[in-house]
Parts: C-alpha cells; structure tokens; sequence
C-alpha cells in the first residue's frame, strides 16, 4: 500500500531517485574528478589563495551535505524493500515463525531476546545428526526435551 503524497512530493521523490542514480554513475565521477583537475590546474593562476582554497571547500561541503541526504533516502528505501521482501518470504514458509514479520519494529531488548533464542536453535541444530533437518525453536525445544527425557529413562 503506498503512501499519498501530493505533487511536490512526487516531485521531490522523483527528482532525489534521479539525483541518487546520477550520482553513482561513471558521468558523475568523471565530472567530480575534472572539477578538482580543473581547481589543482588554477591553482598557480590564483596564487593558491585563500579564495581559491574556499572554492573548493565550500563546494563539497554542500555537495556532501546533499549526498548525505540522498544516501540516507537511498537507504531508507532499500531497507523498506528488503524487509517487505523478507516479511513475504516469512509469511509464506510454512513452519516459519510469524514473529520474525516486521521485527525491525521491535525494541533493541526484543530483538536481543529473539537473538538468544535463535543462537540457542543453533546450537541445538549443530548437536542434531540430521543437518539439512530445520526446526522452529518451539519443535527443536520439544525435540531436544525429548530426547533429554529418553536419555534419563535409559
């Protein structure tokens, strides 16, 4: 379900995606590195004065200030994506725990918690014969008890 946005909106969206994609091109690299070419080459012209030190610093610090910005949208959006993705992988596999979807809106002690559980699984699957065999942690809980009471019973 998309989010609505009004028409500045598209359009900020729709520019920053084309401002992401040129900045990562081999144009944008090229242009980049002409521009310090070109500065370097001026340098003696200008005396390598304090003007022309400030051309170039004032340029990437607003340039990098931009990019900060563009990266984090870009980033943003990727891990959007790819949690959306992950979330329809869950969803669909059948014995999959349901609690894994939309688990990056868990608090930092949550996931913490869940972490512990599946380093726990882990451990447990290292110790069982059949390697390609997968377990939610419940099955493997109840498994491993199993087997700890047939053990005792011997």
């Amino acid at each position: 379900m998309r989010k609505k946005t009004g028409g500045i909106g598209i359009a900020l969206e729709r520019f920053s995606h084309q401002a992401t994609v040129w900045a990562g091109s081999s144009w944008a690299f090229g242009i980049a590195l002409s521009i310090i070419i070109i500065w370097a080459i001026t340098g003696p012209i200008f005396k390598f004065s304090d003007t022309w030190q400030l051309v170039i610093n004032t340029g990437t610090t607003i340039v990098t200030f931009l990019m900060v910005f563009l990266i984090q949208r870009t980033q943003n959006k990727d891990a959007l994506a790819i949690h959306l993705k992950l979330n329809e992988i869950v969803a669909a596999l059948e014995g999959a725990s349901n609690r894994l979807i939309d688990v990056e809106d868990l608090t930092e002690g949550e996931i913490e918690t869940l972490h512990k559980h599946y380093q726990k699984l882990a451990r447990m699957a290292k110790s069982d014969s059949n390697l390609s065999k997968s377990h939610s942690i419940e099955e493997a809980e109840a498994r491993h008890e199993r087997k700890r009471k047939k053990t005792k019973s011997r």
